[in-house]
């Protein structure tokens, strides 16, 4: 969708979403809240555009335009300053981007007390055609009565269907159900009808069940009929039926699943529930979707880890903030005057502490200054490589003249640390990251197929707000620690070299092609796919980040979940030098961040003894030799080699490209199909 078709949205009002307004001037006392998610869930896996399970039904977060009223029961809005990651924001969604701020919620200091229950995140419910569990009647959401009545228990809020005739059973007369007990009407509880239609702009739909049983016509005995939805085998998709019960015409769900049902489903109308608007034109093909299903919802994300900042970095968030706390015209009245700046924002109650009056006058002439136009900031987002926020995070650890500056504002405190004299000569550097902070950002979201961030189309993220130009999006701060690793560069070099021209390299390469041809995504026939097919020292150091975080898990005293990765590794380029080395971290969202069990295994004796074990493990598999030979073969096009679930994979929470591009014959030279020996980074594990 461009930008003209965003402005120009079909929707039934303009008024925002307040479900907290609405619940307060209702007659019936139903509460506004129905549940509660953690931070990490609302960025990754339930966020605006997704669909979240409650006990009794399903929602879905709303889009920011729906935000507001919730953040204006409150005199300030709270802000994460990190202008390195906005910057990276403002390059995606456009230069109104002003803020990143957190999640409207306020911890509680005691289990029924009410701090924060004026915040929350909107939603709405979703889908909203919904099954009786007790008659299996299927209709709209205004069929049924809704309840949530309890002040400390939104699990029971429920719709129900009111004088639910009930089931007719075997043998009974036709049509005649089991009637309720006398004197008590039967109320039975409603579920979410799990069928819905997507298309790969992000659009989402209910599932047109009246025309669907009517075979795209409508009821030839009433024009509003009842249906009914009976599964006559439980999670299985085929077995449903939908009938008319006017009519009694009857078609099953099975008829819409694969190819050819896709042949017989409507095309897509442009619906974006969470915006509950509609794009003026899609007519994409759509596809079947459940409810629950993987591909249903995909967050498109940028983080970075918050590093001591520059003198550029430090004038830039104050511009940010002269921009957000002041007015168009208090700007450019009084940009050369530092003293009524100063004022201005001491009303504002901005901390500008420290800061000296040229710095107010440089920041004020970098605030008032145009921002790049729309066709300058879409070129630099066509040559934007995500590389560019990994770059300011590897050239700080390259420089531990650094690091004696410890606990600054950014919250990082790192330590150089001494290696084994036995740990294998590969491993060039340790540093133990005793304290940092990650910083998260939210630009989208995508349906059917992941977002790839270097050079996609634009338009498959899903925008969200109604116009497409939001002026903040959602973020959220992490604290934690963890092990930083650096290969050696010589090694590295020396090592791709040998790895190049081998079969196997040739055989990942070829299968990346076939991926790639076959994605969902309209860029796919657009771009060169080599240019997305990541180097083998990505290969080498994914695959060890995997087996540490497998080996780290039984002694750190986290999860395996709770530990992620993030990977420094591409060629020496133009603009930026050659990167080898791993982060294995740890974050929590709340202030104290964690425990310091991760950071420990740091130590060298315990490093040493932690790394030969995890090499020990990769060499053997227990599902050898399938998954130790396992290479991609005549147009097969799986993107991993030897790796499996029983060695090598990690959880989403942990692997930035979903358990891709890992093998661990390039950690140790292991045999191969075609007993070509592929030379091992690390050699054999006889070695050690």
């Amino acid at each position: 969708m461009t930008d003209d078709d965003a402005a120009q949205m079909i929707f039934e009002s303009a008024q925002p979403l307040d479900p907290l307004a609405d619940s307060e001037q209702s007659n019936v006392k139903n509460r506004a809240k129905v549940g509660s998610a953690r931070p990490s869930s609302l960025l990754y896996t339930y966020g605006v555009g997704s669909i979240m399970d409650l006990p009794q039904f399903s929602i879905m977060p709303a889009g920011l335009d729906d935000w507001e009223p919730i953040w204006r029961r409150r005199p300030t809005v709270p802000t994460i300053e990190e202008p390195r990651l906005l910057k990276v924001v403002q390059l995606h969604l456009g230069s109104r981007v002003q803020q990143l701020r957190p999640f409207p919620w306020q911890p509680k200091a005691r289990a029924m007390s009410q701090e924060g229950s004026d915040l929350g995140i909107p939603a709405r419910v979703f889908p909203q055609w919904l099954r009786c569990t007790g008659c299996d009647y299927l209709g709209p959401l205004s069929r049924f009565s809704y309840t949530n009545t309890h002040p400390f228990r939104p699990d029971l809020a429920t719709f129900e269907h009111a004088s639910c005739p009930g089931r007719t059973f075997a043998g009974a007369a036709k049509g005649k159900a089991k009637a309720p007990a006398k004197g008590k009407a039967r109320r039975s509880p409603a579920v979410p009808a799990r069928y819905l239609l997507a298309c790969a702009n992000g659009h989402l739909d209910e599932f047109p069940y009246a025309l669907w049983v009517h075979r795209g016509g409508t009821c030839p005995a009433a024009p509003h009929p009842d249906l009914k939805l009976r599964d006559s085998n439980i999670g299985q998709g085929a077995g449903a039926v939908i009938t008319c019960e006017r009519c009694q015409q009857r078609r099953g769900m099975g008829e819409a699943q694969g190819e050819a049902g896709k042949q017989k489903l409507p095309t897509c109308r442009g619906r974006h529930p969470h915006l509950n608007a509609f794009d003026p034109k899609c007519g994409l093909d759509t596809s079947l979707m459940m409810m629950g299903a993987s591909n249903l919802w995909f967050a498109s994300t940028q983080s970075i880890i918050v590093m001591p900042r520059s003198e550029e970095q430090k004038q830039t968030a104050l511009a940010t903030k002269l921009r957000t706390q002041l007015t168009p015209e208090e700007l450019a009245d009084y940009a050369a005057m530092p003293n009524v700046l100063r004022s201005l924002l001491n009303a504002h109650k901005c901390d500008i502490a420290g800061v000296t009056d040229e710095q107010l006058t440089a920041a004020a002439v970098e605030a008032v200054a145009p921002p790049p136009s729309e066709e300058e900031r879409r070129e630099r987002l066509r040559d934007w490589d995500p590389v560019e926020l990994l770059v300011p995070e590897w050239d700080y650890l390259q420089k531990p003249s650094l690091f004696a500056q410890q606990l600054d504002s950014s919250g990082l405190m790192v330590t150089e640390m001494p290696t084994a004299a036995d740990l294998p000569k590969q491993v060039h550097r340790v540093i133990a990251v005793n304290r940092m902070k990650k910083v998260n950002a939210v630009i989208g979201f995508t349906r059917i197929d992941e977002m790839d961030r270097v050079n996609d189309l634009a338009s498959r993220l899903v925008k969200l707000t109604r116009d497409g130009r939001p002026t903040w999006v959602p973020a959220t701060e992490d604290r934690g620690e963890g092990i930083f690793l650096q290969l050696d560069e010589n090694a590295i070099v020396a090592w791709e070299a040998q790895i190049l021209p081998t079969g196997l390299w040739r055989a990942h390469r070829e299968a990346h092609r076939h991926n790639f041809s076959r994605r969902f995504s309209a860029t796919a026939a657009q771009i060169d796919p080599d240019t997305r097919f990541p180097a083998p020292r990505y290969w080498l150091i994914h695959s060890l980040a995997h087996i540490l975080i497998r080996e780290m898990a039984m002694s750190c005293g986290y999860g395996a979940a709770s530990l992620s990765e993030r990977l420094y590794a591409w060629p020496a380029a133009p603009d930026r030098p050659a990167a080898a080395g791993l982060l294995i971290c740890t974050t929590a969202s709340d202030s104290e961040g964690t425990l310091g069990g991760l950071v420990a295994l740091s130590q060298p004796e315990r490093l040493h003894g932690l790394l030969l074990d995890a090499l020990r493990r990769a060499a053997r598999c227990s599902s050898d030799p399938v998954c130790g030979q396992r290479t991609p073969r005549h147009g097969e096009d799986f993107l991993h080699g030897a790796a499996c679930h029983c060695c090598s994979f990690a959880s989403e929470t942990s692997c930035e490209r979903a358990n891709r591009f890992l093998d661990r014959r390039f950690l140790l030279t292991l045999p191969t199909i075609d007993d070509e020996r592929v030379p091992g980074f690390f050699g054999t594990i006889d070695v050690y």
